[in-house]
């Protein structure tokens, strides 16, 4: 592809905001790693995350970036890719994150990010330049992802349950207490390898049409992958108090045999979904999970009008956050 015409200082301006992006996603989706661990009490807030920021942190040397390969190349055409673009793709996902923040709402950053990048792509270029077989994979994960996640969950919990039945609720909690430290060090890695990834792709995108990278290149530059790492983790050291409440409290009360079988369950789901290169949700996954402990136990125990508001919430991520990307395009061409 032939580069486009960047300045150096559009050029900073828009790698600090992809990272502004990534410090967001962290601090939007800290809930998803530490929700469980905090409510039931086996992590005071400040331990839980700066638990879960390491992990996030050292998902950078266990992960492939199969994720960054298919943001950076299988959502949307490189060739059609300019700043403006990219500048759309993060202003509408950073609007979004930051309403359903306000708002408590555990939406996903992950596809407020997928549908930035369709919504300033078809303002810049038309519907011709999306790659129909990556957001397909995309968009079917917003069910498979959670369906997975609640299925998973839900089987860890009632086998956990069969096999620790004659066990006392005292042994079986001190337990558990302890395992629920390696379940969400294991979400945290795949939270921080699926969703630091997709900043990379971002990057690695605008890297490409500055003429910075070779589109041919494997994978973006190592700065770009250590910095969306440690961008991810800071803001998941900041934490999203508000939608950790919601997450880890108001959909269904967990224990701490609970809260390791949602977030083992979690993170298999992630752990599958990064291994195939797979852009998904972690908030859909973990919640998906929590849903599942909650439903093994008693389907009452399951708030499942809250549950609906969050599904809304996820129906309306690509399509609002595409709309405030193709507005965000707009105004980046007359200010860029």
């Amino acid at each position: 592809m032939s580069s486009v015409q960047i300045t150096f200082s559009v050029l900073v301006f828009l790698v600090v905001l992809a990272l502004a992006f990534d410090f967001m996603n962290g601090f939007h989706d800290a809930a998803n790693s530490i929700a469980t661990i905090v409510s039931t009490g086996v992590l005071k807030p400040y331990q839980a995350v700066a638990w879960a920021a390491t992990f996030n942190f050292l998902a950078l040397f266990v992960f492939d970036l199969n994720v960054a390969a298919t943001v950076g190349k299988g959502i949307v055409e490189a060739a059609s890719i300019d700043h403006y673009v990219i500048f759309g793709a993060l202003a509408g996902a950073l609007a979004w994150n930051v309403i359903t923040w306000l708002f408590g709402i555990p939406s996903s950053s992950s596809h407020a990010l997928i549908g930035g990048m369709i919504g300033a792509t078809l303002a810049g270029s038309g519907a011709d330049s999306l790659v129909a077989s990556g957001i397909t994979k995309t968009a079917l994960f917003i069910l498979v992802s959670p369906t997975l996640g609640f299925l998973l969950g839900g089987l860890l919990m009632l086998a956990t349950s069969w096999t620790f039945f004659k066990a006392t609720p005292r042994g079986t909690d001190r337990w558990f207490r302890r395992l629920q430290l390696a379940s969400s060090a294991l979400y945290s890695l795949g939270h921080g390898s699926n969703d630091a990834q997709k900043t990379m792709g971002i990057i690695w995108l605008l890297l490409i049409a500055a003429g910075v990278t070779d589109m041919a290149a494997k994978r973006p530059p190592e700065w770009v992958v250590i910095s969306c790492y440690l961008a991810i983790a800071a803001g998941t050291m900041f934490g999203g108090w508000r939608i950790v409440k919601t997450m880890g409290q108001k959909i269904t009360k967990l224990k701490p045999v609970g809260g390791f079988c949602a977030e083992t369950g979690g993170a298999m789901t992630l752990f599958l979904a990064s291994g195939f290169g797979i852009p998904v949700s972690t908030t859909h996954t973990i919640t998906g999970a929590i849903v599942g402990v909650g439903s093994s136990h008693n389907v009452s125990a399951v708030r499942w009008g809250l549950a609906g508001t969050i599904i809304w919430a996820w129906i309306l991520t690509i399509p609002a956050s595409a709309i405030m990307a193709a507005v965000a395009w707009w105004l980046g061409r007359m200010l860029l």
